[in-house]
């Protein structure tokens, strides 16, 4: 286990860290509803959301783009937070702009061709400025909602679905360098899907009995939450149960970096040299810093 730096504690299901020039880290605070800015031990409240804002990215007009999948119920299960099933409130996922000025938000999309989004959960903006996003689907006592990829417009314009139902559940999601690739984390498979970008919001056909492109799997229990891309090509996706950080190449090899809480939930990079790594445990309530062997890709649109 590297040596690492906790930044931030108390907070109530932490995901989707930014880092930002200043050296503070904006995220959201799933069980609390919120987008937070925390710094030097500090916090403070952006927006409150509600729901369930989980995956965030900056946009090319300077706001920042959330997945809210609309809310869980929450346990504490031997000093652990842990997500349930949909909240009793629950009524749909969407996606949604925040103003960091003012704190502003507003929903700019909660369905796709009639159907309602399910739980948006991660977010990545590639070059053009439209973005792709995942839908981990919802569960409920009997009963799970599928989820899928999509590929959105951040003006509202155009929301596309770019695969739907062949997932157990997608939640983090990537770009390859190039741009050439969106990279989707199965979370109750344990599996990393590579999806070939063809167009606009369009990915290649996929193979009898596949998804996407498989990359590869975990040979052991666990599930997959948040992803970030290393320069070199490499996904780094943040592992619970088998709580830490597995490293996958475009290959496929498999390596695990262990970190102090079974629901580390999302890895981010900064720095000057792009190898601060940023991690949630999210069980425990904490953000950590710590150095990373190899650099992060820097993100589109982040103002880092």
């Amino acid at each position: 286990m590297p040596d690492f730096e906790v930044l931030a504690e108390n907070l109530q299901f932490p995901e989707g860290p930014i880092v930002m020039p200043d050296g503070s880290v904006i995220l959201v605070e799933i069980k609390r509803g919120t987008l937070t800015r925390v710094w030097n031990g500090k916090s403070e409240i952006i927006a409150h959301l509600g729901g369930g804002p989980n995956g965030a990215a900056f946009g090319p007009d300077g706001a920042v783009y959330v997945c809210n999948n609309g809310g869980f119920a929450w346990h504490d299960v031997s000093g652990l937070t842990i997500p349930g099933h949909a909240a009793a409130d629950y009524t749909t996922g969407r996606i949604e702009r925040v103003d960091l000025a003012t704190g502003k938000f507003e929903r700019v999309y909660e369905s796709v061709n009639g159907e309602r989004l399910s739980g948006p959960n991660d977010i990545v903006f590639e070059k053009s400025g439209a973005f792709w996003f995942t839908d981990l689907g919802k569960s409920r006592a009997r009963v799970k909602e599928k989820g899928g990829l999509y590929y959105a417009k951040p003006d509202g314009s155009l929301i596309k679905e770019a695969m739907y139902g062949s997932a157990s559940g997608l939640n983090g999601v990537g770009l390859s360098p190039d741009g050439k690739t969106v990279y989707a984390a199965e979370t109750d498979t344990a599996r990393l899907w590579a999806f070939d970008i063809v167009g606009p919001g369009e990915v290649a056909p996929r193979a009898p009995g596949y998804m996407a492109r498989f990359v590869a799997g975990m040979s052991e229990h666990c599930y997959f939450d948040s992803l970030a891309v290393q320069a070199n090509g490499d996904v780094c996706i943040a592992t619970i149960v088998k709580g830490g950080i597995s490293t996958i190449t475009p290959e496929g090899a498999v390596s695990h970096t262990a970190f102090p809480d079974v629901l580390v939930t999302n890895i981010a990079f900064g720095g000057a040299d792009m190898r601060d790594a940023y991690i949630t445990l999210s069980g425990t309530g904490k953000l950590i810093k710590a150095r990373w062997p190899e650099p992060g890709l820097k993100i589109n649109f982040n103002p880092y």
